[in-house]
C-alpha cells in the first residue's frame, strides 16, 4: 500500500524577513485584540459593517456569487457575512460512506503520516499529537501511526466546517492557548504553532475508526463554535475543559453535515487512525481543496 512520505530532515525555510514580520505577534495582547475584533465583527452599525464587508471582499477577492445571499448589504453584521452559507449545490459531497472528504474549503498546509507521534507543521518544524491533544495520552496513542491533514482557511474562504465522514460525537475538549496567526509565514516561523494556540478538540466514532477534528484558533478569530454547543469562545478560559457525550446524549452527524464554524479564519487539523485508508497522493502542501472533495 502506498504511503504519504514526509522528508523530516530538511532545514526549516523560515527567512529572516519571516521572523521579523512574525516577531510583533509575541508582543501584542493577542486575546485583548481578539475580544475587540469579536465586538467589531458583530457591530450592526450600517456604514461600518458595510464598509468592512466591502473592504474584505475586495482585498481577498471573495467569490460572493457562491453564497446563498449575494447582496452584501443584506448581512446584519460582518460576522454574518463571514460565516455566510453557500448556495445549494455549490459543493458536492463525494459519494460513498467509506470516502473521507475535506471538511472545509482551504489550502492544505501539510498532510501525511504521523511518525513516532509527530506531525509536520512546516519544513523542519514538528509537534506531537500528544501536545496537540492537550496531554491526552490515551487518545494520542490511538493516532500514533495514523495520518494527519492540516487545512488552512484564508479570509476569502467559506468558514463553516462539515463532517468528513458520518460520526457519533464522543468527546470535546477546549484547550486554552496563544492566538498567533496561522498563515503559512507564521507556520514556518513559530515552533509548535498548532499545539500552542487555543483550540477545540472533537472526537468522533466512525465506521473507519475514531477521527479527531481540531479547530485551531488564531489572532482575530472572534470565536469558535460547534452545532451542538454553540459559541465556545470568548470568553477565553485558562484551564482545559472536557465534555463527554454518551448514551442519551449521543450526537450523530452525517457526512457533509455542518459541525461548526470559525468566526474569522483559522485552521483545521484532522487525525485519522492507522486502519483508515491513505490520503490520495495528489494532495501535498499548498494544494487547494474544497469542502466535500474526496481525500482518500
Amino acid at each position: 500500500m502506498a504511503t504519504n512520505k514526509i522528508n523530516r530532515s530538511q532545514k526549516n525555510d523560515a527567512t529572516l524577513w519571516d521572523k521579523i514580520i512574525t516577531l510583533p505577534q509575541y508582543l501584542i495582547p493577542q486575546h485583548s485584540l481578539s475580544v475587540l475584533m469579536h465586538k467589531l465583527t458583530r457591530s450592526e452599525v450600517t456604514w461600518f459593517k458595510n464598509s468592512f464587508i466591502r473592504f474584505i471582499t475586495a482585498k481577498y477577492k471573495v467569490n460572493i456569487s457562491e453564497a446563498a445571499q449575494t447582496d452584501l448589504a443584506f448581512f446584519p453584521s460582518f460576522n454574518a457575512f463571514f460565516t455566510r452559507a453557500l448556495r445549494a449545490g455549490m459543493r458536492q459531497i463525494a459519494e460513498g460512506e467509506a470516502l473521507i472528504t475535506s471538511p472545509v474549503d482551504g489550502v492544505i498546509s501539510q498532510i501525511g503520516n504521523v511518525v513516532q507521534g509527530q506531525i509536520v507543521q512546516a519544513k523542519g518544524r514538528e509537534y506531537s499529537v500528544l501536545e496537540l491533544l492537550g496531554g491526552d495520552e490515551l487518545l494520542a496513542k490511538r493516532f500514533d501511526q495514523g495520518q494527519f491533514a492540516t487545512i488552512y482557511l484564508s479570509p476569502k474562504d467559506y468558514h463553516r466546517i462539515h463532517m468528513p465522514l458520518t460520526g457519533t460525537l464522543r468527546k470535546m475538549t477546549y484547550i486554552p492557548g496563544k492566538l498567533f496567526s496561522v498563515n503559512p509565514r507564521t507556520a514556518r516561523t513559530v515552533p509548535k504553532l498548532f499545539a500552542r494556540n487555543e483550540r477545540v478538540v472533537t472526537v468522533f466514532d466512525t465506521e473507519q475508526g475514531p477521527i479527531v477534528m481540531v479547530l485551531v484558533g488564531a489572532i482575530f478569530v472572534g470565536s469558535m463554535e460547534t452545532v451542538w454547543s454553540g459559541k465556545i469562545t470568548p470568553p477565553y478560559g485558562k484551564n482545559i475543559q472536557h465534555w463527554d457525550y454518551h448514551g442519551e446524549q449521543d450526537i450523530t452527524l452525517h457526512k457533509g453535515e455542518e459541525m461548526g464554524r470559525f468566526n474569522m479564519g483559522s485552521t483545521v487539523v484532522m487525525l485519522l487512525p492507522l486502519e483508515s485508508e491513505l490520503f490520495k497522493q495528489e494532495f501535498s502542501a499548498g494544494t487547494p481543496i474544497q469542502l466535500g472533495q474526496a481525500m482518500v
